[in-house]
C-alpha cells in the first residue's frame, strides 16, 4: 500500500524535496496525480519518455478532463490567447522547423565567444565580492550575469531592465503546476507588456539589423522557411526567459551546494581541471528545473501500468537526478568527481534537449569556477531565502561570507 502523498504545497517542500522524491521513487514511482495526470520519479523511465518521439508536447493532443482545460488553448507565456508557437509546446514537424531555424542564429561557436566576455562579467562582481568580504549570490552575481549576457546577446536597444526582470520573473511562472488568480492577473499583464515590448523591438531591428542573436533570427532561413511574426517573437520570449532564469537557479543553488559541502569547494579550488565534471554535478545535485512534461499519443506501458492516450505525464527531473537504481548509494551527495554526471537529465532529451544547454555550461562554469578560485570556502550567512516554485525551484537570496581565517 501506498504510504507517501506527494504535496508540493506542505511547509518546507520547496526547501528541500527530496525526501518526497525518494519515497516517491520507493512506494509509488508511476504516480496517478488526484488532479488527474500522472509523475515519473525514477530514472530510467523519466529517461525513456524523454527520448520517445511518440510522445507530445502539445496541449492540443491531451484527452479531454477537467486538468486538460486547465492547459488549453493556451499553453504559453503570450497574450495572443491561441496555441504559443514556442519551441516547448510544439512537435514535429513545427518544432523540427522552428528549432532549425533558431539553432543557426545559436551555435556552439557563437556560444564560445562569449566567453571572454563572461570571464569579464564574473571578474567584476567577484571584484566587488573580494573587498567586501561577502557576496549576496543572486542579486550580485547569479541574476545579472545571464541576464547581462542574454540582453548583449539579443542586441536589445535600450530596455528598462527593471520592468522586464519583472515580467520575465511573472512569466516563468506559467512553468508551475499551479497559480493562484491573482498570480495569473499579473503573468496576463505581464506577458501583454512583454509581447508589446518584444514587437516594438522586433520592429527597429528589421532596420538596424547587427551581428547579434535577434539579427540572425530575423534573417533565420532554411529552404525558403522563415519565422513569421508570431513565431519570432515566441522564440525571441522562449531564448529571453530560459536564457536567464535558468541560469540564476544553476549559480545559486550550486553555490549553495558548495558552501554546503567545504570539502568539495576545496576539491575543485586545488583541481581546477575540474570544471566540467564539476558543472555536471551541481546540475545533476540539484536541477534548475524540477520537472517537464509530455503527453501520451497512445497507451504507453510503464512500471506494470498502462497509461492511456491523451495523458499529461510530468517527468521528474530532480527526483531522476537523484534515483539510487541509476545513481548508487551516493546519489544523495556531492560529489564533483562523479565520472558519470554528464548523464543528469536536467536539460532535457530527445528533440526537447535544451537549446541553451552550452550557454549554461559556460556561465556556470565560469560563475562558480570563479567563486571557488577567488575565495576559500564561503559559509552561508543567515538562511537561504528560496523564491518559493515547485518547478523552476531556487534561491530568491543566498549571502555568502568569507569564513574567519580564511580569507579570500
Amino acid at each position: 500500500m501506498t504510504t507517501t502523498t506527494y504535496d508540493p504545497f506542505q511547509p518546507g517542500f520547496t526547501t528541500d524535496p527530496y525526501p518526497t522524491y525518494a519515497a516517491m521513487r520507493h512506494d509509488d514511482p508511476v504516480h496517478r496525480s488526484p488532479f488527474g495526470f500522472w509523475m515519473l520519479w525514477r530514472y530510467d523511465d523519466v529517461h525513456r519518455f524523454l527520448r520517445d518521439p511518440g510522445l507530445s508536447v502539445d496541449p492540443e493532443n491531451l484527452a479531454d478532463s477537467a486538468f486538460s482545460g486547465l492547459l488549453r488553448p493556451d499553453d504559453g507565456p503570450g497574450p495572443s490567447g491561441g496555441p504559443s508557437m514556442s519551441m516547448l509546446s510544439r512537435d514535429p514537424p513545427d518544432h523540427t522547423r522552428l528549432r532549425r531555424l533558431v539553432s543557426k542564429a545559436f551555435t556552439p561557436q557563437s556560444i564560445e565567444q562569449l566567453h571572454p566576455r563572461i570571464d569579464a562579467l564574473v571578474d567584476t562582481a567577484l571584484d566587488a565580492a573580494a573587498a567586501r568580504g561577502a557576496i549576496e549570490l543572486i542579486g550580485d552575481l547569479a541574476f545579472p550575469l545571464p541576464f547581462q549576457v542574454i540582453s548583449e546577446m539579443m542586441g536589445m536597444p535600450g530596455v528598462d531592465t527593471t520592468e522586464l526582470r519583472k515580467w520575465t520573473g511573472l512569466l516563468v511562472r506559467n512553468l508551475e503546476p499551479v497559480n493562484d488568480p491573482g498570480t495569473l492577473a499579473e503573468m496576463e499583464a505581464a506577458g501583454e507588456s512583454m509581447w508589446a515590448l518584444l514587437e516594438d523591438m522586433i520592429a527597429w531591428k528589421r532596420d538596424h539589423l547587427a551581428d547579434d542573436l535577434l539579427s540572425r533570427l530575423i534573417q533565420a532561413e532554411e529552404d525558403g522557411a522563415v519565422l513569421d511574426e508570431t513565431e519570432l517573437v515566441d522564440q525571441v520570449a522562449l531564448l529571453y526567459i530560459a536564457g536567464h532564469e535558468t541560469t540564476v537557479n544553476l549559480i545559486g543553488n550550486g553555490g549553495l551546494a558548495l558552501a554546503r559541502n567545504p570539502e568539495q569547494w576545496q576539491r575543485w579550488r586545488g583541481d581546477r581541471g575540474l570544471g566540467q565534471t564539476a558543472v555536471e554535478e551541481l546540475l545533476r545535485f540539484d536541477s534548475p528545473v524540477q520537472m517537464t512534461r509530455r503527453i501520451t499519443t497512445g497507451p504507453v506501458d510503464v512500471g506494470g501500468l498502462t497509461i492511456g492516450p491523451g495523458e499529461f505525464v510530468a517527468l521528474m527531473l530532480g527526483s531522476a537526478n537523484r534515483d539510487e537504481a541509476r545513481w548508487g548509494p551516493t546519489a544523495a551527495a556531492l560529489d564533483l568527481g562523479r565520472a558519470e554526471a554528464r548523464d543528469h537529465v536536467s536539460f532535457g532529451g530527445g528533440h526537447h534537449h535544451c537549446l541553451g544547454a552550452a550557454l549554461a555550461r559556460l556561465e556556470g562554469r565560469s560563475a562558480l569556477g570563479g567563486l571557488v578560485r577567488r575565495f576559500a570556502p564561503m559559509q552561508v550567512a543567515g538562511d537561504p531565502v528560496w523564491n518559493g516554485r515547485i518547478n523552476l525551484r531556487g534561491l530568491k537570496e543566498l549571502h555568502l561570507v568569507s569564513a574567519p581565517g580564511r580569507g579570500a
